[in-house]
This record gives structure tokens, sequence and C-alpha cells, in this order.
């Protein structure tokens, strides 16, 4: 049965996934594969070496599912149209592009804006780029742990970040924590991250009120002098 086209056809035409029972010779069948990854992407993992390195069954299968492009062919996690396609389906697909596209700003861009965590898997002078930083950490401020430590110590681009998500001042570097903007603007938006800032500013009667003001429990974090 495994070995029968119709029976193997019929099957995939239902569910991609059972690619995965049939043999290999049904395995290097394009029309076979092309219908399994088009109906679920992951089923790619179960073709032929050669199809996937085939642009067009690759393409079907990251439109279907991002996360596939994982089981392309190399020469493919390095296609910009395939990974475009897959980033657009899924921004985890970034975890598994080539080097090179490490450093596409355009496709990184896209991923980050469906999660900021997409700058994670970007290449170091992408994690240095002020501008691409500035423009994910505006949208997503915890992903400040993910930019290089340079712009961790950048106080717009933290302030950026604390503006959208207070959490973001823990990842900020020492010259940050002292910053007193910096921390009240962080601490109006989220009281326990007086728990970051630095002895100094915890010792600061205003910006502990501004703390305590927005969360009780960050009185935990001021200076017992207080």
């Amino acid at each position: 049965v495994r070995g029968d086209r119709a029976t193997v056809l019929a099957a995939v035409e239902q569910s991609g996934i059972a690619l995965k029972c049939a043999v290999a010779a049904l395995q290097e069948d394009r029309e076979i594969v092309l219908v399994a990854v088009r109906k679920d992407g992951e089923s790619l993992r179960y073709a032929s070496h050669e199809l996937r390195a085939d642009r067009e069954v690759v393409l079907a299968a990251v439109s279907q599912d991002g996360e596939s492009l994982k089981h392309a062919a190399p020469t493919l996690r390095g296609d910009e149209e395939i990974v475009l396609e897959a980033v657009r389906q899924n921004w985890l697909a970034v975890e598994y592009v080539s080097e090179d596209i490490k450093r596409n700003k355009g496709i990184f861009q896209l991923a980050a804006k469906q999660d900021g965590r997409a700058l994670s898997y970007a290449d170091k002078e992408l994690r240095a780029d002020r501008a691409f930083v500035a423009e994910v950490v505006s949208q997503a401020g915890w992903a400040l742990k993910f930019a290089s430590e340079e712009l961790r110590a950048d106080r717009e681009v933290v302030l950026l970040a604390i503006r959208n998500h207070a959490e973001a001042s823990k990842f900020e570097s020492e010259d940050v924590c002292n910053d007193r903007e910096a921390v009240l603007e962080a601490v109006r938006k989220d009281g326990e991250a007086l728990e970051f800032a630095s002895f100094e500013l915890c010792a600061d009667r205003e910006v502990v009120l501004e703390a305590v003001r927005q969360n009780p429990e960050a009185l935990e974090f001021a200076d017992e002098a207080l």
C-alpha cells in the first residue's frame, strides 16, 4: 500500500504529513510531494533530498508553513524570495536562514514586526544598527536585550524601549540605570522597574514615590534610609 501511487496520492490529499509513510520512490515523486507540502508544509521533511532543493516545492511548503524552511536545502535557505515568503507566513523562519540573509534588514524588519524576538537571530551588524534596533524596540521594548552592548547603553534607544515596555530597563547598561529620566520613565510604567535602578536612584525620593504610586510593592526596592 505504501508503494501504491494512487493510494499515497489520495492520502497526502487528505493529510500532507502522510508522505512520511510512503516508500522512498514516492517521496521522490514531484507531483505527490507538491500535493503534500501544499496541504502541510512540514511534510517537506519527508521529501527526497532532490525535492528539498526544488525551488517550486520549497516555495509551496513555506507558503503553507514558514518554519518548514528548516527542511529546505541550504542554498534555498539563502534564497531571498523563498525566505520572504516563509517569514510572511511565520517570523520564526528567520531561525533557519543562511548567514547572508541574517544581514538582510528588510527580511528582519518584516519578522520583527511580527515578534521582537526575531532580533535575536539577526547578524551582529544588524543588532548594532541603531535605526533598525530603535524601530524594533519602539514596538517591542523587551527586545532591547538582543541589541548590541553599545545600543543597550544608548540613552535614546533605551528610552524608546522603556516607553514601550518598562521591563526593558533591566537590559540597559549601568550608565542608563543611573539615568534619572530613563528610570523615571520606567517606574511610571511599572513601579517594580525600580529593582534595576542604581543605588543612588533607589534613594531618590521622587523616583521612589513615582514607583510606589504605580505599584506599592516597589517599596521593596527603595533605599531603607527613605
